[in-house]
């Protein structure tokens, strides 16, 4: 055999050796979770690394109890794949994240909120992104960054350190919490006259909890593990009121996964939606009977039409996507179908 046939042979091969090494190496999992490696969705993490070995994916999962060192891992290349609220992975792709835009899916009926009902919208909304399609994989996907996935994290409940601010009037002049790097949050709390602290979810419990916020918003699987007993005091509460519905968003880089990837995925996250449900459910029933704040029908309605004005005005000034949008109005349309919104063309004619 000729030198140079022995060497292009040997090139070949070492090529295909690298391949086979870089496939099996596995790749890494950057999972934030409130309790890092001892929380429910990493725990869920666990049962989707098992699943993905199906597809030829060997995950590592490493845990974080802090978001911005999982995203700033996976941004720097430490991480071939993430999941974080949607308020982080907005930057890798925005029509999913348009879930977590400010009263996008919630259905109200007779002034008062249909849990059932939004949760409902979710859930038809996360299997419209599941659905095995090439449009869907086109709006999952941004340049490199492709959804894998999303799963509920649950309502975003207003925290107060005092049971009268359970009105906007209220809230003039307060101190509300802004993760800072969601400008709609800031946007928003102006709105309404208050004033915006900044903050980001490492640290609004705390400042809630030290008597620095009159106000913040978060599910209530936050309400435990955070001790935000300690922000309510004997005065505070909760108002069943959600600003919004928060969700946890898996993103992976398309370069390391194989291809096709991206629909095998999503359709395992949408398998655990009832699963996570009834974690959101159990951490409810955490919120003690007392310190909920229940508010009146009229109110709820003025409170939806305020956020469904402040969304579109976002959408226009570019911090939400109105792709995304529509298709969540399209939803809620379906899913309430008796909606006065439903009569209007209202996040739907956007080019």
């Amino acid at each position: 055999m000729k030198p140079s046939r022995k060497l292009a042979q040997a090139v070949a091969i070492c090529a295909l050796v690298t391949c086979v090494s870089q496939a099996q190496a596995g790749q890494k999992f950057c999972v934030f979770d409130f309790l890092g490696a001892a929380g429910d969705l990493y725990n869920l993490t666990k049962d989707y690394a098992v699943a993905m070995q199906r597809h030829g994916v060997d995950l590592e999962l490493k845990g974080f109890n802090n978001e911005a060192q999982a995203t700033e891992e996976f941004k720097n290349g430490n991480c071939d794949a993430m999941v974080a609220t949607a308020f982080r992975t907005r930057q890798f792709n925005s029509v999913a994240a348009s879930i977590d835009s400010l009263g996008s899916t919630t259905i109200l009926r007779n002034g008062k909120v249909d849990m059932h009902g939004t949760y409902e919208v979710l859930r038809k909304l996360i299997q419209t992104y599941a659905a095995p399609s090439p449009q869907v994989t086109k709006l999952m996907t941004n340049g490199n960054y492709e959804v894998g996935g999303i799963a509920p994290a649950g309502a975003a409940y207003p925290f107060v350190n005092n049971r009268a601010l359970s009105s906007v009037e209220a809230l003039a002049g307060k101190r509300i919490s802004a993760f800072d790097y969601d400008k709609a949050q800031a946007a928003m709390i102006q709105r309404i006259n208050a004033v915006p602290v900044s903050t980001d979810i490492s640290n609004f419990h705390i400042k809630f909890n030290n008597g620095q916020l009159d106000m913040m918003a978060a599910p209530t699987m936050a309400y435990k593990p955070l001790e935000l007993q300690k922000g309510m005091g004997s005065k505070g509460g909760v108002t069943r009121f959600p600003l919004l519905i928060v969700s946890y968003q898996m993103i992976f880089k398309r370069d390391r996964f194989p291809d096709g990837y991206g629909e095998k995925s999503r359709e395992f996250w949408m398998s655990q939606f009832d699963r996570v449900l009834q974690i959101i459910r159990t951490a409810d029933s955490t919120i003690p009977p007392m310190a909920w704040i229940d508010i009146e029908p009229e109110d709820a309605v003025k409170y939806t039409l305020m956020l469904r004005e402040s969304r579109v005005q976002l959408a226009q000034q570019g911090l939400y996507d109105k792709r995304g949008l529509k298709v969540i109005k399209r939803i809620r349309c379906h899913v309430n179908p008796g909606d006065p919104e439903c009569q209007t063309r209202s996040e739907e004619d956007w080019k």
